[in-house]
């Protein structure tokens, strides 16, 4: 139990959650109350001991499928930990829904909140103002440094975007023309992904990257641009797409038009494998996503103890081809 949390404060905290499940406009909130007790068969060490009466915030860039897997991973933590979840998203990626989904989540005086932060600058004072108020403040997928987070979660996107280099120029012998998609321009993760990919192929390939489009978190959009480019450049060798909207456009449009080019991707999520299987995608570079929701709601219960904590909680880089997967 947390000191300085009483009844009455809860009581209260319930009756704004309720209130914040009505206001789908400010962001699809939506709650989690897991109640059970841990079971014999649960793998919690004594310093992982099951807590009551605490309640997260998980922060989305959007409303996505992919994401709803790492939601799952926490619901299945959170279960045992007698944690109520608060997951919300703007409907699409918008950093003005995630400022006042964070300023919700504050009024609310939760206990810990996760953000996957769309523009990292712009939220960073209200990281801050969460801080001040006690209450800790995580990130995963991409960081937001300087703004007192507590820690990341995720792995080395520079690091990523060099394996998707290597990886695409495994697959190309270090030479043709690739076409790259990758989401919000905003977004830290996905420019270092971005920018160590291009590095890397210029430097240590003969690889020409023939366009790079950014469809701004919505899949309309990067259908478009992906139809575009393929239009565009009909004698491209490979794409490569750096986010997850790209990935699901992406596959759409290979599946409908039978293309047999090489087509590389980010993440780990049961429609990417199944894209995967159906050779639709060639290879996926994963930052083990689906580790994220466990690993996000374990930090919350740790630093809301107050426990010290390394700033980057690296959860790896996994290269899955289609022989991983047959």
């Amino acid at each position: 139990m947390i000191e300085g949390r009483t009844s009455i404060q809860r009581f209260i905290r319930g009756l704004l959650a309720y209130a914040l499940l009505l206001l789908a406009a400010t962001g699809c909130i939506g709650a989690d109350r897991n109640a059970s007790s841990p079971k014999a068969t649960d793998s919690v060490s004594s310093a992982d001991a099951p807590v009551s009466d605490r309640t997260f915030g998980i922060i989305y860039p959007m409303t996505y499928t992919t994401y709803e897997t790492i939601t799952q991973d926490a619901k299945e933590a959170a279960e045992s930990r007698n944690v109520t979840l608060l997951v919300s998203a703007p409907d699409e990626a918008n950093t003005e829904q995630q400022i006042r989904i964070m300023e919700s989540m504050i009024k609310l005086d939760v206990d810990g909140i996760a953000i996957s932060p769309v523009n990292s600058d712009a939220l960073a004072p209200v990281i801050r103002k969460a801080v001040s108020k006690g209450i800790p403040v995580i990130t995963f997928e991409s960081d937001a440094p300087g703004s007192g987070r507590t820690a990341y979660i995720g792995a080395d996107n520079n690091a990523t975007g060099r394996q998707i280099a290597i990886t695409i120029g495994q697959l190309l012998g270090n030479k043709g023309m690739i076409i790259v998609e990758t989401g919000m321009q905003e977004m830290l993760g996905l420019h270092q992904r971005l920018e160590a990919l291009l590095e890397y192929l210029n430097e240590e390939s003969s690889i020409e990257v023939l366009e790079v489009r950014y469809n701004q978190g919505n899949e309309e959009r990067a259908m478009k641009d992906i139809e575009t480019m393929i239009g565009e450049h009909p004698h491209f060798s490979a794409m490569i797409s750096l986010d997850a909207v790209s990935a699901s456009a992406g596959t759409l449009i290979w599946k409908a038009k039978g293309l047999n080019r090489i087509f590389l991707s980010m993440g780990n999520n049961p429609a990417s494998i199944e894209a995967l299987e159906n050779g639709q995608l060639t290879a996926i570079v994963s930052q083990n996503e689906q580790n994220w929701g466990r690993s996000i709601v374990d930090t919350l219960i740790k630093v809301s103890d107050g426990r010290q904590l390394p700033g980057f909680i690296d959860t790896g880089i996994r290269e899955i081809k289609q022989a991983d997967v047959r």
